[in-house]
């Protein structure tokens, strides 16, 4: 018979001899001696071996595409878990990336990344045994990336150290720092009005075409946040463009990363694009940084969500959405926030859109309930050149009591008791059924209305800090 040689029957260096220069040694130090050689011999041969077996590859299960509907991938014969990335074998041999949304029995239901050209039954199906990540990093700083965190500017490719998950682990609540700074956001009406506070999630409720895109991009210009992360999701792709140039600015960008996946990318895409920005403000919270985060739109997260849950079958229930997309919504949102003693915080701001402008939408109705408060931009004053077209009525920041002085908030609550009556009586004053004397607050709301009006509006390169909105605002209360 022939000896088959294993690949681990590799010779071991020989033991070192114990060198006795001049027999100084004694019998017992000679033993202590020849003991801790036969240590270090024994932890080299561990060390060897175990990396050898760490070298060994283990067997990967593939499998075969099946059935294709829509944008919904059905495939057999591979072991996969929800949320794992696998790779499709076109027919020109090019590899597109999946990820595994759901299983009936020994099917499995893929959702593509990218282009379904090109695929056809019996495709392979080839399980990457992970879970999707991106590359978080300083090197992020400036850069446009897509969904997959890989750049679309053309500055090359980005080098960063380490990569993190894109589904983070339910963060503690009682691990979390209260929210009791305020952070200044550059715009007037809200730094005074609306002030926000250091880790706050607030929403941006407003139907298309009344300046949300304008207002994200003052804020992001004029914020004292150390780090942006923009989210632009779902939105039309000629926007991503003047955005970055137009709105946002090359000093802007600076600091910023912006996270762009326009409509005509897939669901699951776009769906990933709001967790990779969410993923790369998370890392910069964690390295003790002030972070703004603007994601335009949540509700198209919430559409993207939609998509691949009804492609899988699960059933619609509030107005065509199923329960999964109002499962998903909290699960993003409250990543954003304070983090620990030695954190820093995510502000955040979601864009909602209001479809046909109506605030009892559902995305609209759940988003105003899980985050810490909302700004609505109506139409009307939109319309009538009012910018930014932030209802006062309507808006609410639900930490304003622990982020401002007693005074603050009696000035604020003077503006918005004459704004309140004038707004209740507007159809009377406009067609002048209103007789002056009748009612001294109304009086009053209709002398204020006028200085109310121009402090609420502001140029969009202007920018006003917090301290001089406070200032302004109580000086225009005691006139």
């Amino acid at each position: 018979m022939i000896d088959e040689k294993s690949e681990f029957d590799e010779p071991v260096a020989d033991e070192p001899k114990i060198e006795d220069e001049g027999n100084h040694l004694s019998a017992v130090e000679k033993k202590e001696a020849a003991k801790s050689l036969s240590d270090q011999s024994l932890s080299a041969f561990i060390h060897q071996y175990t990396k050898k077996i760490e070298e060994v590859n283990t067997i990967v299960v593939e499998g075969r595409l099946t059935r294709m509907i829509g944008m919904t991938l059905e495939a057999v014969g591979c072991s996969v878990n929800i949320g794992e990335r696998c790779q499709i074998e076109t027919n020109t041999g090019r590899l597109e990336d999946a990820e595994v949304v759901g299983f009936s029995e020994d099917k499995i239901y893929l959702m593509p990344i990218g282009s379904i050209h090109g695929l056809g039954p019996g495709a392979r199906v080839i399980p990457c045994g992970r879970a999707a990540e991106i590359p978080v990093g300083n090197a992020l700083l400036g850069r446009v990336l897509d969904g997959q965190g890989l750049p679309i500017d053309g500055k090359g490719a980005i080098h960063c150290a380490s990569t993190r998950p894109l589904a983070a682990e339910t963060v503690n609540p009682l691990n979390r720092r209260p929210v009791i700074q305020p952070l200044d956001v550059g715009v007037r009406s809200i730094n005074s009005v609306l002030t926000v506070g250091r880790g706050q999630r607030m929403g941006l409720m407003a139907g298309s075409g009344v300046g949300k895109s304008v207002l994200l991009g003052m804020m992001t210009r004029f914020t004292e946040a150390e780090i942006i992360v923009v989210g632009l999701i779902g939105e039309r792709g000629r926007e991503v463009k003047e955005f970055i140039e137009q709105i946002l600015g090359e000093s802007g960008l600076g600091r910023a990363v912006v996270v762009a996946v326009p409509a005509d990318n897939s669901p699951l895409m776009r769906i990933q694009g709001a967790m990779a920005a969410t993923t790369i403000a998370e890392y910069f919270r964690d390295q003790g940084k002030d972070v703004l985060l603007l994601m335009d739109s949540l509700t198209r997260f919430c559409q993207a969500q939609r998509e691949v849950a009804l492609a899988i079958g699960e059933p619609p229930a509030t107005k065509g959405y199923p329960p999964s997309v109002f499962a998903r919504l909290p699960q993003l949102v409250e990543r954003a926030g304070n983090g620990g003693n030695n954190q820093g915080s995510i502000t955040a701001f979601y864009t909602v859109l209001a479809e046909g402008d109506d605030q009892q939408d559902p995305i609209v109705d759940a988003s105003r309930a899980i985050l810490d408060g909302h700004i609505v931009l109506s139409r009307e004053l939109a319309d009538s050149g009012h910018y930014p077209a932030i209802d006062i009525e309507g808006s609410v920041s639900r930490v304003i009591n622990q982020i401002t002085s007693e005074s603050h908030r009696d000035a604020i609550g003077q503006l918005k008791h004459l704004y309140s009556s004038y707004q209740q009586n507007k159809d009377l004053i406009t067609v002048g059924a209103y007789q002056k004397g009748s009612d001294r607050l109304i009086d009053d709301a209709i002398d204020s209305m006028p200085r109310i009006r121009s402090f609420l509006c502001q140029n969009l390169n202007e920018k006003v800090d917090m301290t001089d909105s406070i200032d302004e605002l109580q000086q225009m209360m005691t006139q």
